[in-house]
């Protein structure tokens, strides 16, 4: 959080308070870090600004909050076997998703509550209620991005009492078929790096927080969205 007072990546500034969500995983070896991956809702900051650069979302764009349990700051040792057990329900979720031996939809609802939250990234959307995350998000991604869908894996993937998650680079190696948060049909692939944190409770999942660099994305299939903003803001007006 702080003033949005100087100008980022092309994007002009407000003079108002800006908050910016972010991912930060960091390894390391003896007591320093030797390697850290970091995320941040580029898109989301372009928003909070007025320069909106996508078609609207199918989800709510909103301030996000912590999780709803309050406790997402772990300044103690967390026991063991629930890390293990948040790890597990995590695995198992995305191994039943990629091996396609169940149909996604049984496997969403054998994993998750009901009444779960995802907290998707600017360009998608935040979602309540299983039913309303497969209609605004899991339904048009599959739609729109089932062909040549390929898993690549994990750099990273942890857990720590009821919270769990990883991100990869890429994760996922996609071909949108047109429609897909405006785009139209691309006949070649594209990358998806993303990050899921993931709070689970009593084996399933009750909250996911989710970032995705769209920007990368977006340019993948020909959209350099920075580039666009940039050219729009330096055009005289009419």
């Amino acid at each position: 959080m702080g003033l949005f007072d100087a100008p980022f990546l092309g994007i002009r500034p407000t003079g108002r308070i800006a908050m910016m969500r972010y991912a930060e995983f960091n390894r390391v070896e003896g007591d320093r870090i030797v390697e850290t991956a970091f995320f941040c809702d580029i898109p989301q900051l372009m928003v909070q600004a007025g320069q909106n650069p996508f078609p609207p979302q199918t989800g709510a764009h909103l301030v996000q909050p912590g999780p709803m349990t309050h406790d997402g700051l772990m300044f103690d040792a967390q026991d063991p076997a629930t890390g293990r057990a948040t790890l597990a329900t995590i695995d198992e979720m995305i191994y039943a998703k990629a091996n396609g031996s169940e149909a996604w939809i049984d496997v969403m609802r054998r994993h998750w509550y009901e009444d779960m939250i995802w907290w998707g990234p600017t360009g998608i959307g935040a979602t309540y209620t299983l039913e309303r995350y497969i209609d605004q998000h899991a339904a048009p991604f599959r739609d729109a991005l089932n062909d040549g869908y390929r898993f690549n894996g994990h750099l990273c993937r942890l857990a720590e009492g009821s919270f769990g998650g990883f991100f990869g680079w890429l994760n996922l190696t996609v071909r949108n078929a047109g429609g897909y948060m405006g785009m139209p049909a691309g006949a070649a692939p594209a990358d998806m790096r993303v990050v899921d944190i993931y709070r689970v409770e009593d084996g399933k999942i009750a909250e996911n927080w989710i970032f995705i660099d769209l920007l990368h994305f977006l340019n993948m299939q020909g959209l350099d969205v920075l580039a666009r903003l940039a050219s729009v803001s330096h055009r005289p007006a009419e």
